[in-house]
């Protein structure tokens, strides 16, 4: 089997005039913490998108697992194994953490129509495997004291952990995070930054993952690809990136101190 589970060969999207993304490649070695950084408007949410299917590239393809990606319809996507989080929380607000779960669970559900409505054995059975596996990530991200809470009644911290909760429940290859320190205080990104490496090797889940916070990503991630106008600066380690003179140009604006680029980020 190969170690590489997710690639990127040539991407470009253009919108109208605007070219988004520009001859874009990488490659995401199967359980590594894969980081993309970069200034606003630097193309990396627009990769993401790409890789969830929400757009498809002017030039270029994704592999995933062997399969191109870029002919898969969105709505397959999460059965293929990827789950995702977004910068702005996406989650039924007026449904438990416990609902909201199951619900991120529907796409294992192999039951047909008429067997949920006569509520065969196999259905039963289906239902209580899909509670177990809830359970355990309700267990794994410390969210019992939440379990029949309703998302609206949540301070927005553990709705965070909520939703990567979801993305979990649908026991992905590969998790897709994005900006996961997004709004939280230093305490919470701390905890956001003690989950991811729980996922990566407790769990053996690969994370592709965007952020702005460099404490985090330097503390978490395996290789970082920063971008800047669509295109690729740099890949290596956090500290060889962080390092790397085009990316302190990109950040800074020429500055010499790569210190700075922690705080800026």
């Amino acid at each position: 089997m190969s170690d590489i589970l997710l690639s990127a060969h040539n991407l470009s999207v253009r919108f109208g005039g605007v070219l988004a993304v520009n001859k874009v490649s990488f490659e995401v070695q199967r359980g590594e913490v894969f980081t993309l950084i970069g200034p606003n408007g630097a193309g990396k949410t627009t990769v993401f998108n790409l890789i969830s299917r929400i757009y498809t590239p002017t030039t270029g393809h994704i592999d995933f697992k062997g399969q191109t990606l870029t002919q898969v319809p969105p709505h397959a996507v999460a059965g293929l194994g990827i789950a995702r989080t977004f910068q702005n929380i996406e989650l039924f607000e007026h449904a438990s953490v416990l609902q909201n779960l199951l619900i991120g669970r529907h796409v294992h559900n192999r039951t047909g129509f008429w067997s949920q409505l006569l509520f065969t054995r196999s259905v039963h059975e289906a239902e209580l495997a899909t509670r177990r596996k809830v359970e355990e990530v309700i267990d794994f991200l410390e969210l019992q004291h939440y379990r029949d809470t309703l998302v609206a009644g949540l301070p927005y911290g553990v709705r965070k952990v909520v939703e990567l909760a979801r993305a979990l429940s649908t026991e992905p290859d590969l998790l897709l995070l994005d900006e996961p320190s997004s709004g939280l205080n230093m305490e919470e990104t701390s905890e956001m930054a003690f989950w991811i490496q729980d996922i990566q090797h407790d769990l053996g889940i690969t994370v592709l993952m965007v952020e702005h916070d460099m404490s985090l990503v330097s503390k978490v991630s395996d290789r970082v690809l920063a971008m800047n106008q669509g295109e690729v600066l740099a890949l290596g380690t956090p500290a060889q990136v962080q390092a790397d003179a085009a990316v302190i140009e990109a950040y800074l604006g020429g500055a010499d101190d790569a210190a700075s680029l922690r705080r800026v980020a």
